[in-house]
């Protein structure tokens, strides 16, 4: 049995990791803590008994070591993060608050509280970190590897980049027991609607504008969130100490396909379902028109960068990970569950 502190476990990606692992591992302890900022819910781990959430701050040393000892933590899974790269745009301090001198706390306690107070004890401390601080890639340059130089472009990878070398130099400086994953674009259950999935999904729902950036045609790699989960369970489980590992969803798309896949799963779902012509009047696809209509070009995003993909040889061959929805399933099912599922997301519109 082990006893885990996650942090941002209200968030997206944390909260599906919450239930993933109270499912794969019932007989596990796990404890949340979240500030519940705009993007963390708690509606989004209710319901998990083994769960605990702590609203708090992972820039709050003193209430971490606390955590850690009192509840006998052996296993730190750091989500919290400031994510969105417009709001990094518009105002970077929040993210290198967050990302860097929350990363610098968490570390600083499990340090204390680990190495200097508990004798050297078995443990772990597993960074989840994002593909954006490799850079952008051209079309045909090769996909990022673990080995790849960090070029950051936004504050907010480069916010994410510094707590990656953080959780390196603790690694290697103390002894500090580590792994991190670096993922692609995620997509799935209870992701807040400013991301690119569920935004347009919402809007399509509502007749709203589906905002596209630029040409279209940035290029990113889509991961379903639960294989992402599987993605770090295979990091802590059996994952090398001080390594790193890629953790990928193997589907590159352009933001076009993503958008027209959009598009055409809302239109088929309300031509099987007659129900949600009255749930979403203003839906195109509720007045006999296709929803791709509301595709509305708009000026690009600063820095905005072209391209990611994942090289996730090294998870697949040392780890045994590999994904197990094709983007196809995953987007199907991701917006079924947004179907079902109005009572969650309803409330974060007036937000």
């Amino acid at each position: 049995m082990a006893n885990l502190l996650i942090t941002g476990g209200a968030g997206f990606i944390g909260g599906n990791f919450v239930h993933f692992w109270s499912k794969h591992h019932p007989a596990d302890q796990l404890v949340v803590l979240d500030a519940l900022t705009y993007a963390g819910n708690r509606s989004t781990i209710e319901g998990v008994e083994q769960c605990e959430l702590i609203e708090g701050d992972i820039r709050d040393q003193t209430l971490v070591q606390r955590l850690l000892s009192e509840r006998d933590i052996d296993t730190i899974v750091h989500f919290a993060a400031e994510s969105h790269v417009d709001r990094s745009i518009t105002g970077p301090d929040a993210f290198i608050d967050t990302n860097i001198l929350g990363t610098n706390c968490l570390l600083k306690a499990a340090r204390k509280v680990w190495l200097d107070e508990g004798g050297g004890r078995e443990h772990r401390f597993h960074h989840i970190s994002t593909d954006e601080v490799f850079g952008s890639l051209t079309a045909d340059e090769p996909a990022f590897s673990e080995t790849t130089a960090y070029a950051p472009n936004s504050p907010y990878s480069a916010s994410k980049a510094a707590s990656d070398h953080l959780v390196r130099a603790y690694h290697h400086t103390y002894g500090l027991q580590v792994t991190t994953s670096n993922c692609s674009n995620n997509y799935g259950p209870y992701q807040y609607p400013e991301k690119l999935i569920p935004l347009f999904l919402l809007n399509a729902l509502s007749g709203r504008p589906l905002p596209i950036y630029g040409d279209g045609m940035n290029v990113r790699d889509w991961l379903h969130v639960e294989d992402h989960c599987r993605g770090i369970e295979a990091c802590i489980e059996r994952g090398k100490i001080g390594e790193t590992y890629n953790i990928g969803g193997g589907a590159e798309l352009p933001n076009m396909a993503v958008i027209d896949a959009i598009c055409l799963e809302v239109d088929r779902a309300f031509a099987r379902n007659e129900a949600l012509v009255k749930r979403y009047p203003d839906a195109p696809a509720a007045q006999g028109r296709e929803t791709s209509e509301l595709k509305t070009f708009v000026e690009d995003r600063a820095g905005h960068d072209r391209r990611y993909a994942i090289d996730e040889t090294k998870a697949r061959r040392d780890l045994g990970y590999a994904p197990q929805r094709s983007f196809e399933q995953g987007l199907a099912q991701s917006l079924r569950w947004y179907l079902d599922n109005e009572a969650w997301w309803r409330p974060l519109l007036a937000v």
